[in-house]
C-alpha cells in the first residue's frame, strides 16, 4: 500500500502534464500551420499567432468527451490511488521523450499515441495488463488504423470535387480565390485540432485530481468530471507550444510530401478538420497528426501518385507504427524505477 500522494508531488506533475500539452503544441502546430505557410498565404510568424489564437478558441467548442476516454485507459478502481501520480508522470515522460525525438529528426508523428503508450507502458509495470482497460486502447488502435485512411480518401475526394467544379477556371482565379478561403480551412483545422489534443491532457489532470480526493467521496472514477480551470490551462498550454512553432516538422509537412498550392492546403485542412471534430464529438482520440499527413497524401495522389514523395511518407508511416511501442518502453522503464523510491 502506498501513501496518498502529496499535494506538492500533484502539482508538480500538473506542471508537467501542462509541459507536455506545450511539446503537443510546439510538435504539431505544423499540422495547423504548414500548409499555410508553404502555399504563403500567410507569413510563418502570423501563421503560428493564427493558429494558437483557434487552438484556445477550441476551449469553448465540444464538450470534453475525449478527456474522458483518455482517463479511463488506467483502471482508476483497480490502482492503488497512491500509485496513480507516479503511473501518470511516468507516462508523460515517454511522451515528451518521444516527442523531442520525432521533432529532432522531422518526423510528425501523435503526441496523443505518444500518451497514450507511456500509460499504457507504466500501467502495465504498475499493476499488469489488468490495470489497463483494454476496450479504451482497442478503440485507440482502431482508430490509429480508420483515420488516417479516412483523412486519406476524404482529401482525395475533396480535392478531386474542387477540381471538377473549377474546371474551366483560369488558374490565376484559383490562386486568388482560394487564398482567402485558405485561412477559413486553417482557421477550422487549429480549432479542430485544439478540441481533439487539449483534452488528453485534461484527461491526464483529472485522475491526479482524483488521486488527492479532489472530487470528494462517492465520485465515480470512470466519469470524472473535467473543472473549468482544467480546461483552460490546458488549452493555453496547447496554444503556446503552437505559437512557438516546430520548424523541423513544418518543412517536412509543408514541403517534403507533397507541393501545395491554397487549393491544396484548404482540401487537406478541410478534409483534415471534418475527420477530426467527427472524431472529438464522439470522444475518439485520433491523432491530428495521422489525419493532416494523410489528408496531404490524398490531395497529392489527385496530382498523379508521382507527385508524393512515398520515401518519406515511408518515413512517416514507420514513425506512427513506433509511437505506441516506444513510449510505451519508456514509461514502462520510467516507473520501473521510480517504484524503487516509493
Amino acid at each position: 500500500m502506498v501513501a496518498g500522494p502529496s499535494l506538492l508531488l500533484v502539482g508538480f506533475i500538473i506542471i508537467v502534464a501542462l509541459i507536455f500539452d506545450f511539446t503537443n503544441g510546439f510538435h504539431d502546430s505544423a499540422n495547423s500551420i504548414s500548409t499555410v505557410i508553404s502555399t504563403k498565404v500567410l507569413p510563418a510568424r502570423y501563421a503560428v499567432a493564427f493558429a494558437a489564437f483557434f487552438n484556445f478558441l477550441a476551449a469553448f467548442g465540444f464538450g470534453v468527451a475525449v478527456a474522458s476516454t483518455i482517463s479511463k485507459i488506467i483502471r482508476l478502481d483497480y490502482v492503488d490511488t497512491g500509485i496513480i501520480p507516479y503511473i501518470v508522470l511516468a507516462a508523460l515522460t515517454g511522451a515528451i521523450s518521444w516527442n523531442i525525438i520525432t521533432w529532432y529528426f522531422g518526423l510528425p508523428t501523435s503526441s496523443s499515441h505518444a500518451l497514450i503508450g507511456g500509460l499504457t507502458g507504466a500501467g502495465i509495470c504498475a499493476a499488469g495488463v489488468a490495470a489497463i482497460q483494454l476496450s479504451a486502447i482497442e478503440l485507440v488502435i482502431m482508430f490509429m488504423v480508420i483515420s488516417p485512411i479516412v483523412g486519406l480518401i476524404c482529401g482525395f475526394v475533396f480535392m478531386s470535387l474542387i477540381l471538377n467544379v473549377l474546371k474551366n477556371q483560369t488558374r490565376s482565379f484559383i490562386e486568388r480565390y482560394f487564398r482567402r478561403l485558405q485561412l477559413v480551412s486553417a482557421a477550422a483545422y487549429s480549432f479542430s485540432h485544439g478540441a481533439n489534443d487539449a483534452q488528453k491532457t485534461m484527461g491526464i489532470i483529472t485522475p491526479l485530481l482524483f488521486s488527492i480526493g479532489f472530487f470528494g467521496a462517492g465520485v465515480d472514477p470512470n466519469h470524472l468530471p473535467v473543472p473549468i480551470w482544467v480546461i483552460l490551462l490546458a488549452h493555453a498550454a496547447i496554444a503556446l507550444g503552437t505559437l512557438s512553432g516546430g520548424w523541423r516538422i513544418v518543412r517536412t509537412m509543408g514541403y517534403r510530401i507533397t507541393r501545395l498550392r491554397p487549393v491544396h492546403g484548404f482540401a487537406a485542412e478541410t478534409a483534415g478538420a471534418a475527420t477530426i471534430i467527427g472524431a472529438s464529438v464522439a470522444g475518439i482520440p485520433v491523432s491530428t497528426t495521422h489525419v493532416i499527413s494523410s489528408s496531404i497524401m490524398g490531395v497529392g495522389i489527385t496530382k498523379g501518385t508521382n507527385a508524393v514523395k512515398w520515401g518519406m511518407a515511408r518515413n512517416i508511416v514507420w514513425a506512427w507504427i513506433l509511437t505506441i511501442p516506444i513510449s510505451g518502453i519508456i514509461g514502462y522503464s520510467v516507473f520501473y524505477l521510480i517504484r524503487y523510491f516509493i
